[in-house]
């Protein structure tokens, strides 16, 4: 474990990973601030309780629909892109690697964060395609470094 933690690569990637986690629970609790401008929720339990005076409605307003598919994104591109991460760190990613492929990848996800909640294109699918660009990278090289393995 002491390996690991003197590991710059996994430092980084352990950085990237808060950030991102932290992106996804922002768009979390956005979605309930959201929701609750609306003055709606989809459960009676909350209107009788945390949410007194809510209509409750299985119809997702919006705003609140527009948030939920942002999380949904996020949630679908960032756990896979957390698993790829750590196995390229123990694969042996170099330090100027995890930065670009880990920081490149966090900063492609706040950016489409922002631009899906500001309905914001083309900047969304630019920032959402870098996303899939640096996943596609740690793909290419944990293929790589396991290729090199298996050839030893």
């Amino acid at each position: 474990m002491d390996d690991l933690v003197a590991n710059k690569s996994f430092v980084i990637y352990c950085l990237a990973a808060v950030a991102l986690c932290l992106n996804m629970m922002l768009l979390w609790a956005y979605s309930g601030a959201v929701r609750s401008r609306t003055k709606t929720t989809p459960n009676a339990e909350d209107a009788a309780s945390v949410a007194k005076g809510a209509a409750v409605t299985l119809d997702t307003p919006p705003g609140v629909a527009r948030v939920l598919r942002a999380h949904r994104n996020a949630l679908d591109n960032i756990v896979p892109f957390l698993i790829l991460g750590l196995l390229y760190v123990l694969l042996g990613a170099t330090t100027r690697m995890a930065w670009i492929m880990f920081g490149g990848f966090t900063a492609a996800r706040f950016l489409h964060t922002l631009a899906y909640l500001g309905e914001k294109q083309p900047w969304r699918t630019l920032s959402f395609v870098a996303g899939g660009l640096f996943t596609f990278g740690v793909l290419v090289q944990i293929s790589r470094a396991t290729i090199t393995l298996l050839m030893r």
